[in-house]
């Protein structure tokens, strides 16, 4: 039930997102999440979209160095402490996240949280055994 993020490795100067978001666009690819890590010279741009397919030949077809990663996406309450429940739940299955960010569903309700993690198969499943929701790639195309 993994989610495809696409991790793009970008210049860190000026327009370098915008072509990026450019690029997808023009190619009928539309954002589903985003979170940028920067250094003083390079940045890590992780997205989440509708086609990660097609946004990984234009993105690559346009000289940008791709790499797609599984990550799990799990939907979380809108609620204060909702998002510590499921990381506790993985600290106490001895899962490490190695990183994460969220978004915004089309509800006032909950949240999306894309996790990268050593082993999807195990989070999801001790996640899931907590009363937490998977989200999948087919959940993120009808974002």
């Amino acid at each position: 039930m993994a989610i495809k993020q696409l991790t793009v490795f970008v210049e860190n100067k000026k327009g370098t997102v915008v072509s990026v978001t450019d690029i997808l666009s023009k190619n009928n690819i539309n954002l589903r999440a985003l979170s940028i890590a920067e250094t003083q010279d390079f940045g890590i741009l992780r997205l989440i979209v509708n086609d990660h397919i097609a946004a990984e030949k234009v993105l690559s077809k346009n000289g940008y160095l791709i790499k797609v990663v599984d990550t799990v996406g799990v939907k979380i309450g809108d609620e204060p402490g909702k998002l510590t429940a499921a990381l506790d739940v993985l600290d106490k299955a001895d899962i490490n996240v190695e990183y994460l960010y969220a978004f915004m569903a089309r509800t006032e309700k909950h949240a999306y949280v894309v996790l990268r993690v050593e082993d999807n198969a195990v989070a999801e499943a001790v996640l899931t055994k907590a009363g937490f929701h998977m989200i999948s790639e087919s959940d993120i195309h009808k974002l």
